[in-house]
């Protein structure tokens, strides 16, 4: 039997994919996509076939492939000290020095990072840190997460409970208590035709702004919100949304907690997305671009108003009881610090901003007019593609209709990843911010000829 063929035959026998049909996988009526190497923004599989890579893995290899910097890093770090545990004041010099790095680039009044290995870890910490500091000053009621419909925060527990899309709750028995969601900023679905963005955003607040009255403000902790939609849709907020939406949580003395997951570290073209949006965080979520997925890698960033009260506690209360066993890990690390010296020196920030904008306007310029496609959408280095069944009367096919993972295999078979989002027919880009306008050029391209094999 062919190696490549073994392969295929143990990954149905033995291996247990995330976010995948088990049922049909295992029968083998699913793509099985081994991949092998990959450089700049290209991977190949084991078969030979080399593929753009338009979704950069899953938002995340942001410097693009096959950097020797950030693996000479890792390996350095193996042979120096793979391993040691950040508890009771340990450390490494290489996480100590990635902390300082990401607070120098953070929005202004962040303080301290909590390192841990995934963006929905991070997020169960900031969790456990909201309740904690709630605790400190004596709010015990006030502990509810305001988190939005179709927002994507993780697959923990409450990670998944957090996330507002259908497909992480069913049959898993979540949401768990203590999470409420609000209105999606999603402007292209809404309900009322007639309302224009800011009047959208002035309603996006008033339902925020009812939820809180009917739970009572004493007893919600936190919102939690990506400053653009990522896994439910790829959807910049509309105009003036975090204008409105920040006075509402500062009224009633309610915490933010920007994810930054997929936006942190270039992906709009700033730094962070929180700077983009003029949002004022009180916890930031990072993971993806903080090591461009070469070891895993996340992060809470707290404000120093969080801060004081956290320590604060462990004055009045001994050690805080809170601890991963890889948190900080040092081969994370050692990678984290390689990438971000690495988008600093290719300026990878800039091409974001850049490149994004041309990729964003050519994919528009050529399939804006197409009868079946209802919205072109983006926002720095990260755009989507919206399929309707009517365009005029914004007609959406029917989920079984799969058109969204037919796009998608289509651009593959054009040599171009896109992703099909999981919530809708809807193709999302979020290409390495390394990409070229050539390159944008290769995915546009791929595009129009995904869009005419399906559609004719």
């Amino acid at each position: 039997m062919l190696e490549n063929d073994l392969l295929n035959k143990w990954d149905r026998e033995n291996f247990m994919h995330p976010s995948t049909h088990l049922a049909q996988h295992e029968r083998g009526e699913t793509v099985n996509r081994i991949m092998s190497t990959g450089s700049g923004s290209y991977i190949q599989d084991r078969d030979g076939n080399k593929f753009l890579d338009g979704f950069a893995g899953l938002y995340c290899v942001n410097v693009g492939y096959g950097r020797t910097e950030i693996a000479d890093a890792i390996a350095k770090q193996a042979h120096d000290l793979a391993y040691y545990h950040s508890y009771v004041g340990h450390g490494s010099e290489v996480a100590i020095k990635l902390s300082k790095m990401v607070i120098d680039r953070a929005p202004e009044n962040m303080s301290k990072v909590y390192f841990g290995l995934s963006g929905s870890d991070a997020n169960e910490t900031n969790i456990k840190l909201i309740w904690y500091y709630n605790n400190i000053l004596g709010r015990n009621k006030k502990k509810k997460i305001i988190s939005r419909q179709r927002g994507y925060h993780g697959s923990g527990l409450m990670t998944g409970s957090l996330t507002g899309l259908e497909l992480f709750h069913k049959k898993f028995d979540l949401p768990l208590d203590r999470i409420l969601h609000t209105e999606s900023p999603y402007f292209y679905r809404r309900e009322d035709l007639d309302m224009g963005e800011e009047d959208f955003a002035n309603y996006c607040a008033q339902c925020l702004e009812r939820l809180i009255e009917e739970q009572g403000a004493d007893t919600i902790a936190a919102f939690i919100a990506e400053p653009i939609l990522g896994t439910g849709g790829i959807v910049p907020p509309p105009k003036n949304y975090w204008n409105v939406m920040m006075p509402i949580l500062e009224r009633n003395d309610i915490l933010l907690i920007a994810d930054e997951v997929v936006t942190g570290f270039g992906r709009l073209g700033t730094m962070f997305g929180s700077d983009h949006f003029n949002m004022k965080p009180d916890l930031i979520t990072i993971a993806k671009g903080l090591t461009s997925a070469y070891a895993p890698l996340s992060g809470s960033i707290v404000s120093e108003k969080v801060w004081n009260v956290l320590s604060k506690g462990t004055d009045e209360n001994g050690p805080f009881g809170h601890g991963w066993t890889y948190s900080a890990h040092p081969i994370g690390a050692a990678a984290g610090i390689a990438n971000l010296e690495l988008i600093d020196k290719l300026e990878l920030v800039e091409n974001a901003k850049e490149t994004g904008s041309y990729f964003n306007q050519k994919l528009s310029e050529a399939l804006k007019d197409h009868p079946n496609i209802g919205e072109i959408r983006g926002e720095g280095m990260i755009s989507a593609v919206e399929f309707v069944s009517k365009k005029g009367s914004r007609e959406f096919f029917k989920p079984d209709q799969k058109i969204g993972p037919k796009i998608s295999e289509a651009l593959a078979k054009n040599g171009v990843i896109g992703r099909a989002m999981p919530q809708g027919d809807i193709l999302g880009f979020a290409p390495p911010l390394s990409l070229s306008k050539s390159e944008a050029d290769i995915i546009v391209d791929a595009s129009k000829k995904a869009t005419k094999a399906v559609f004719g």
